[in-house]
């Protein structure tokens, strides 16, 4: 309590405990809205459970950024539609499904399909799609569109109607005129129709998933990827997995390294010899390079790789920093006291050896904790990551590996690397101020 007391007297402090509080209450709020299962079945999701998402579509909070209202995804689901069923002999019928909506945005849509899913028990059908504008104008889309169990025309891969319009197809069927070029086309604005009519057999019924989709420009808090994932999924889960590798990561090393640095130093001789040639051997290793040959041959595993980080640390640099402070705690009056009443090695070591230089601990372990959050994203943008896990690093080097950068899509790598970078401003500021804290010296500067 006093120490929070002091930290008060820091507005660096104050702000860094913020920034933590933020991360920690988002991993909360991560973990039990959206569980671990459900995280990875999204993030490893295929075809089907993003297709109403917009390709590579930035986030919805674009708009503040423009005079223009940007399209937002229209979803018209079939019981929002009007649909009418005639028979026509021959174990046959036609089925009519209107699907009407208002589009009164200030640019044109990004791409536009129609899913159908249809039970079809005994043969195929068929589909013509028809285009009505606010203007009356009628256009034919496709005729005889074969219909399967679970199909899709994708209106603006159809090369035959783009070669008809002259023009990408979902400009195209929201434009005013047809007749000038693309870079001058104008939006209509007003209600649209899509009229689909399909023939099938008697018996076989459209299922509630057949919809029409009108994708928009922008999408979710986060916008969306090359598969249409929503990138929130990974920003969300990404915090909890960055405090967890970085805490874990730092208790592990920095706690180990303490409390050997400790038992060397009080005993000595050939213990301690042997602590720091193994200290010295592992100051000249290729930390990184090491990480990656094991994670490019034997696993990626995010467990896997927080161990060896943590064993690759242990006898890191700052045991002979603990040995040093441990050298002049040793010659204390009170661990000789302790010793002249005849208490043992271990207990003058964990009661009043480790107490001792434990205000130095602190700091360190409050700062270090970013350096291997920023490892395991390090390891991700290499490609090296947990192959399953959806993390902040994960998401950039999805985004570099797709040129998100170079095609304008900046939000893509932004998000993920601006979150690391406030994480690791929030840890350090706090271990800036705790070391003034416990250490008077730094408090004038």
């Amino acid at each position: 309590m006093k120490t929070l007391r002091e930290l008060r007297q820091y507005p660096s402090a104050v702000a860094g405990l913020v920034i933590v509080a933020i991360f920690v209450v988002i991993a909360i709020y991560t973990v039990i809205a959206l569980p671990y299962n459900e995280a990875i079945r999204l993030w490893r999701a295929g075809p089907g459970v993003w297709d109403n998402n917009a390709r590579r579509a930035p986030p919805v909070w674009f708009d503040w950024f423009t005079s223009d209202r940007l399209p937002r995804t229209t979803i018209i689901p079939l019981d929002q539609a009007t649909m009418t069923v005639e028979p026509i002999g021959g174990g046959m019928q036609r089925v009519e499904i209107a699907f009407d909506f208002d589009y009164l945005y200030d640019r044109f849509p990004k791409e536009m399909t129609v899913f159908v899913e249809a039970q079809l028990a005994t043969a195929r059908g068929s589909m013509s799609v028809h285009w009505r504008k606010p203007d009356g104008e009628t256009i034919t889309l496709v005729e005889g569109h074969e219909i399967r169990a679970a199909s899709s025309y994708r209106v603006s891969q159809d090369m035959n109607l783009r070669a008809a319009l002259g023009v990408t197809p979902h400009m195209g069927l929201f434009a005013q005129d047809l007749g000038v070029p693309a870079d001058d086309m104008k939006l209509l604005r007003g209600d649209y129709q899509m009229l689909l009519r399909t023939e099938l057999p008697e018996g076989d019924v459209f299922l509630e998933r057949t919809r029409l989709v009108v994708f928009g420009q922008v999408e979710g808090y986060a916008g969306t990827d090359h598969q249409r994932r929503d990138i929130i999924v990974a920003l969300l889960w990404g915090t909890p997995i960055a405090l967890l590798f970085g805490i874990v990561a730092a208790v592990g090393a920095q706690v180990s390294t303490f409390v050997l640095a400790g038992i060397g130093t009080w005993f000595g001789g050939k213990l301690n010899a042997i602590f720091h040639r193994l200290t010295e051997l592992n100051m000249i290793l290729p930390f990184l390079a090491i990480l990656i040959m094991f994670a490019h041959f034997y696993s990626r595993t995010i467990w896997t790789i927080l161990g060896l980080v943590i064993l690759l640390n242990i006898f890191s640099a700052s045991m002979k920093t603990y040995h040093a402070m441990f050298l002049q705690a040793k010659e204390l009056p009170y661990i000789e006291a302790a010793k002249a009443y005849g208490a043992g090695n271990f207990r003058i070591i964990f009661r009043y050896l480790l107490p001792r230089a434990l205000p130095i601990l602190l700091p360190q372990f409050v700062m270090i904790i970013p350096s291997f959050v920023f490892l395991e994203a390090t390891l991700a943008v290499l490609g090296l990551g947990d192959p399953i896990l959806p993390t902040w690093g994960k998401v950039i080097n999805d985004a570099q590996s797709n040129s998100a950068m170079y095609m304008g899509q900046y939000y893509w790598m932004v998000l993920p690397a601006g979150l690391l970078m406030t994480i690791g401003l929030g840890f350090a500021l706090v271990g800036f101020a705790l070391d003034r804290v416990f250490n008077p010296r730094l408090r004038t500067m």
